[in-house]
């Protein structure tokens, strides 16, 4: 009769805790690189270097073929990835921050970081912000409650503006509101990162955490450590996507030293395309361009307690998604209210073989803040050439392309699908008017 009632007891203890460990807020890691392209990863096509961390981060949760940036460049993208809107909401959509830059995302937006830290998390941001380097635009008054990186792009440090006369100073490496360093040695940027948001984990209290890992690299100019110099066979593009791979694996590696990787969240991409054509195959166009290879990146989401590993997801999802799929998980009753571009993809992550998600439609805003196209299933309308760099108005007939059959966008179908183009050209004309 005792063992009996000492068997009860155990097993009531252990349901007990196991339903208290599954009830646990799980932590988040957001690992967020700089212009990496679709192709850029072993899992994703690579050849010339390799990714093994990444690789097995995307075999323990699901890897997305179709994910979008915000947008083709750096400050409109992280605006919404923070926010869950498309950045003209937050007026950030028009080329980025510079260092002669007054602007930032408004005090008033409600972010990614200040959702977590409502629901009892520790927040960090590690790596860059591009979000305004104003005081009252930096991560500590977003919702932050710990700072480390810069403020802006590296290629930013110390550069000379000749259009309006302005010389930026050094690169400022901030710890908090601090300006602890100026103009760093930008080979160890990516090894300081990983090592800081490594002391975090460790450090961290009984509260769960929240870390932004916004990585400088692979942004030019290109800088690598030691390490790993000469390690591809590409080259310097190569060595740097290689110690980014490492830097994933000394994240996931501590993780589970700490017993916390079973139930932490790990998410992977960039903010946008690439500078090279090679990086972006098989898709069309570069970074700052509304072309496919210039906002679909690599994505990869794991967590291991909760959604099923080595799938491979082709629906259409943008990383304004992001947001409203973590209010979800929290439950959080208050945010569930808000506005959002994105939307949930909890189902999908549970069950990503037999969840489809509705149809939508996806907005591609073009450098200097106009829309010019949209993707609606497997459809896409450009309405506008896509410009890149430049400011010159370029005469331009609508071009549609079926990425169905054509993710490369070479075959304009245009002519044999009237219906589907006049009926996408008033689709973009009327969302886009909803997005003020």
């Amino acid at each position: 009769m005792h063992i009996r009632r000492s068997t009860v007891f155990f097993t009531l203890l252990v349901a007990l805790f196991g339903c208290r460990q599954n009830d646990e807020k799980p932590n988040v890691i957001v690992f967020f690189t700089d212009d990496q392209g679709y192709s850029d990863l072993g899992c994703f096509g690579a050849t010339g270097f390799e990714t093994p961390h990444l690789d097995a981060l995307a075999e323990s949760g699901i890897r997305f073929t179709s994910l979008y940036a915000p947008a083709t460049v750096c400050t409109p993208s992280r605006a919404g990835l923070l926010t869950g809107l498309y950045p003209k909401r937050s007026n950030l959509h028009e080329a980025v921050i510079f260092p002669y830059s007054t602007h930032g995302l408004s005090p008033e937006s409600y972010t990614l970081a200040e959702l977590f830290k409502d629901n009892g998390y520790s927040t960090a941001c590690i790596g860059k912000w591009h979000l305004g380097h104003q005081p009252e635009f930096m991560p500590n008054r977003q919702g932050f409650d710990y700072f480390y990186g810069v403020p802006y792009s590296n290629d930013m440090d110390g550069h000379f503006y000749r259009h309006n006369n302005f010389q930026s100073p050094p690169l400022p490496v901030y710890r908090n509101e601090d300006i602890i360093e100026e103009g760093p040695d930008q080979r160890y940027l990516t090894k300081r990162y990983t090592e800081e948001s490594i002391q975090l984990i460790k450090n961290r209290g009984e509260e769960p955490f929240f870390i932004y890992l916004a990585h400088n690299m692979p942004h030019t100019p290109l800088h690598v450590s030691e390490q790993f110099d000469g390690k591809s066979k590409l080259g310097l593009y190569g060595d740097v996507i290689m110690e980014l791979d490492w830097s994933m694996g000394e994240i996931i590696r501590t993780l589970k030293e700490e017993h916390i990787y079973e139930n932490t969240i790990v998410v992977f991409s960039s903010d946008n395309g690439p500078i090279s054509n090679r990086s972006a195959r098989p898709l069309r166009g570069t970074k700052a361009t509304t072309w496919e290879g210039g906002q679909r990146v690599p994505g990869l989401i794991a967590w291991p307690q909760e959604i099923p590993a080595n799938k491979v997801s082709d629906e259409m999802v943008t990383l304004m998604d992001l947001f409203p799929t973590f209010v979800d998980i929290l439950e959080d009753a208050g945010s569930q209210k808000r506005r959002f571009d994105g939307i949930s993809l909890l189902e999908l992550l549970k069950n990503p073989e037999e969840t489809k998600l509705a149809p939508r439609p996806f907005l591609y805003y073009a450098r200097n803040g106009q829309p010019e196209a949209i993707r609606e299933g497997e459809w896409k309308l450009h309405v506008q050439k896509s410009r890149g760099w430049s400011k010159d108005s370029v005469a331009f007939s609508p071009q549609l392309y079926q990425l169905g059959i054509d993710l490369g966008e070479h075959k304009n179908v245009i002519d044999e699908h009237p219906d589907i183009f006049k009926q996408m050209q008033e689709d973009l004309e009327k969302e886009d008017q909803l997005i003020q």
